[in-house]
């Protein structure tokens, strides 16, 4: 497979182009959003779960309009512009939206990704999931996705598969221990790890498996998951078509220079931004 110079999507498609469309009108949250960005993705999929109302302002995060230089020093993708302030007031990072958006759930629509605050070491299980997802598996994705030598790719997919696994060690502890959390449970629902992970693990079937020839954990109950997981309507609605998420990954499955600044800390074996 030889680099064909696709570029990226600037736009969604499919069930998420949809859902761009339905939240056009102003409101008090603005998410301004990257169309293929899995950052990006986990906060909108807790937004839709979570039914806080918001405007998408789908971005070009290579372009860097200065309305994103305004919310996000760095520019980078996702960022909310917090309209009901004067002047406005800004929040970015992906980890720091989502508490923000937890908090403002709890006042208004009640609703919540974690175990209920009556049973603090199943939230505490959860926050071990989520800091298994950012520690370690997400880094673990792109130092696969980027390597080149044939070498350092069976390596990295070694690596990604085991990280997967331990993902899955930890769901199954938690159903050992406080009868399991988030969509690993059969009739669960949307939880906090799930979020957190599931764009990577969507790109893992497409991206990784397209340009790596990937292949995820086999097991029944890893794969009901995955259907639990893909099928939910506030993740689906996130997501674009197949070829989108192609062609916007090309740059990185062939390690172009400056890539994104997440591709340029992986490469110089620095931590993500």
């Amino acid at each position: 497979m030889t680099d064909s110079g696709k570029v990226y999507h600037r736009s969604c498609t499919g069930p998420a182009l949809q859902t761009v469309q339905q939240h056009a009108q102003e409101q008090d949250i603005t998410l301004f959003a990257g169309c293929f960005c899995p950052f990006v993705q986990r906060v909108w999929a807790a937004l839709e779960y979570l039914h806080i109302p918001y405007k998408d302002y789908e971005v070009d995060p290579y372009q860097k309009p200065q309305e994103l230089l305004n919310v996000s020093p760095k520019g980078l993708v996702p960022a909310l512009m917090l309209n009901a302030f004067d002047p406005p007031r800004a929040l970015n990072e992906s980890t720091v939206i989502l508490d923000f958006l937890e908090d403002i759930a709890a006042k208004s629509t009640h609703r919540s990704l974690f175990p209920p605050s009556t049973d603090p070491y199943a939230r505490a299980l959860v926050r071990l999931q989520s800091d298994h997802i950012s520690r370690t598996l997400v880094p673990a994705f792109y130092r696969y996705l980027q390597a080149q030598d044939p070498e350092a790719q069976i390596s990295g997919g070694k690596e990604f598969h085991a990280v997967v696994q331990s993902l899955v060690e930890l769901f199954e502890r938690a159903e050992r221990e406080v009868g399991g959390t988030g969509l690993w449970v059969e009739g669960g629902d949307l939880g906090w790890a799930d979020v957190m992970v599931a764009p990577w693990i969507f790109r893992a079937t497409n991206v990784l498996k397209h340009y790596r020839g990937f292949e995820m954990p086999r097991g029944a109950k890893f794969e009901a998951w995955l259907e639990r997981l893909f099928e939910h309507p506030a993740f689906k609605k996130t997501c674009s078509d197949e070829e989108l998420y192609l062609d916007s990954y090309e740059r990185y499955a062939f390690n172009r220079p400056n890539t994104s600044q997440v591709a340029n800390a992986i490469n110089s074996g620095r931590g993500l931004p």
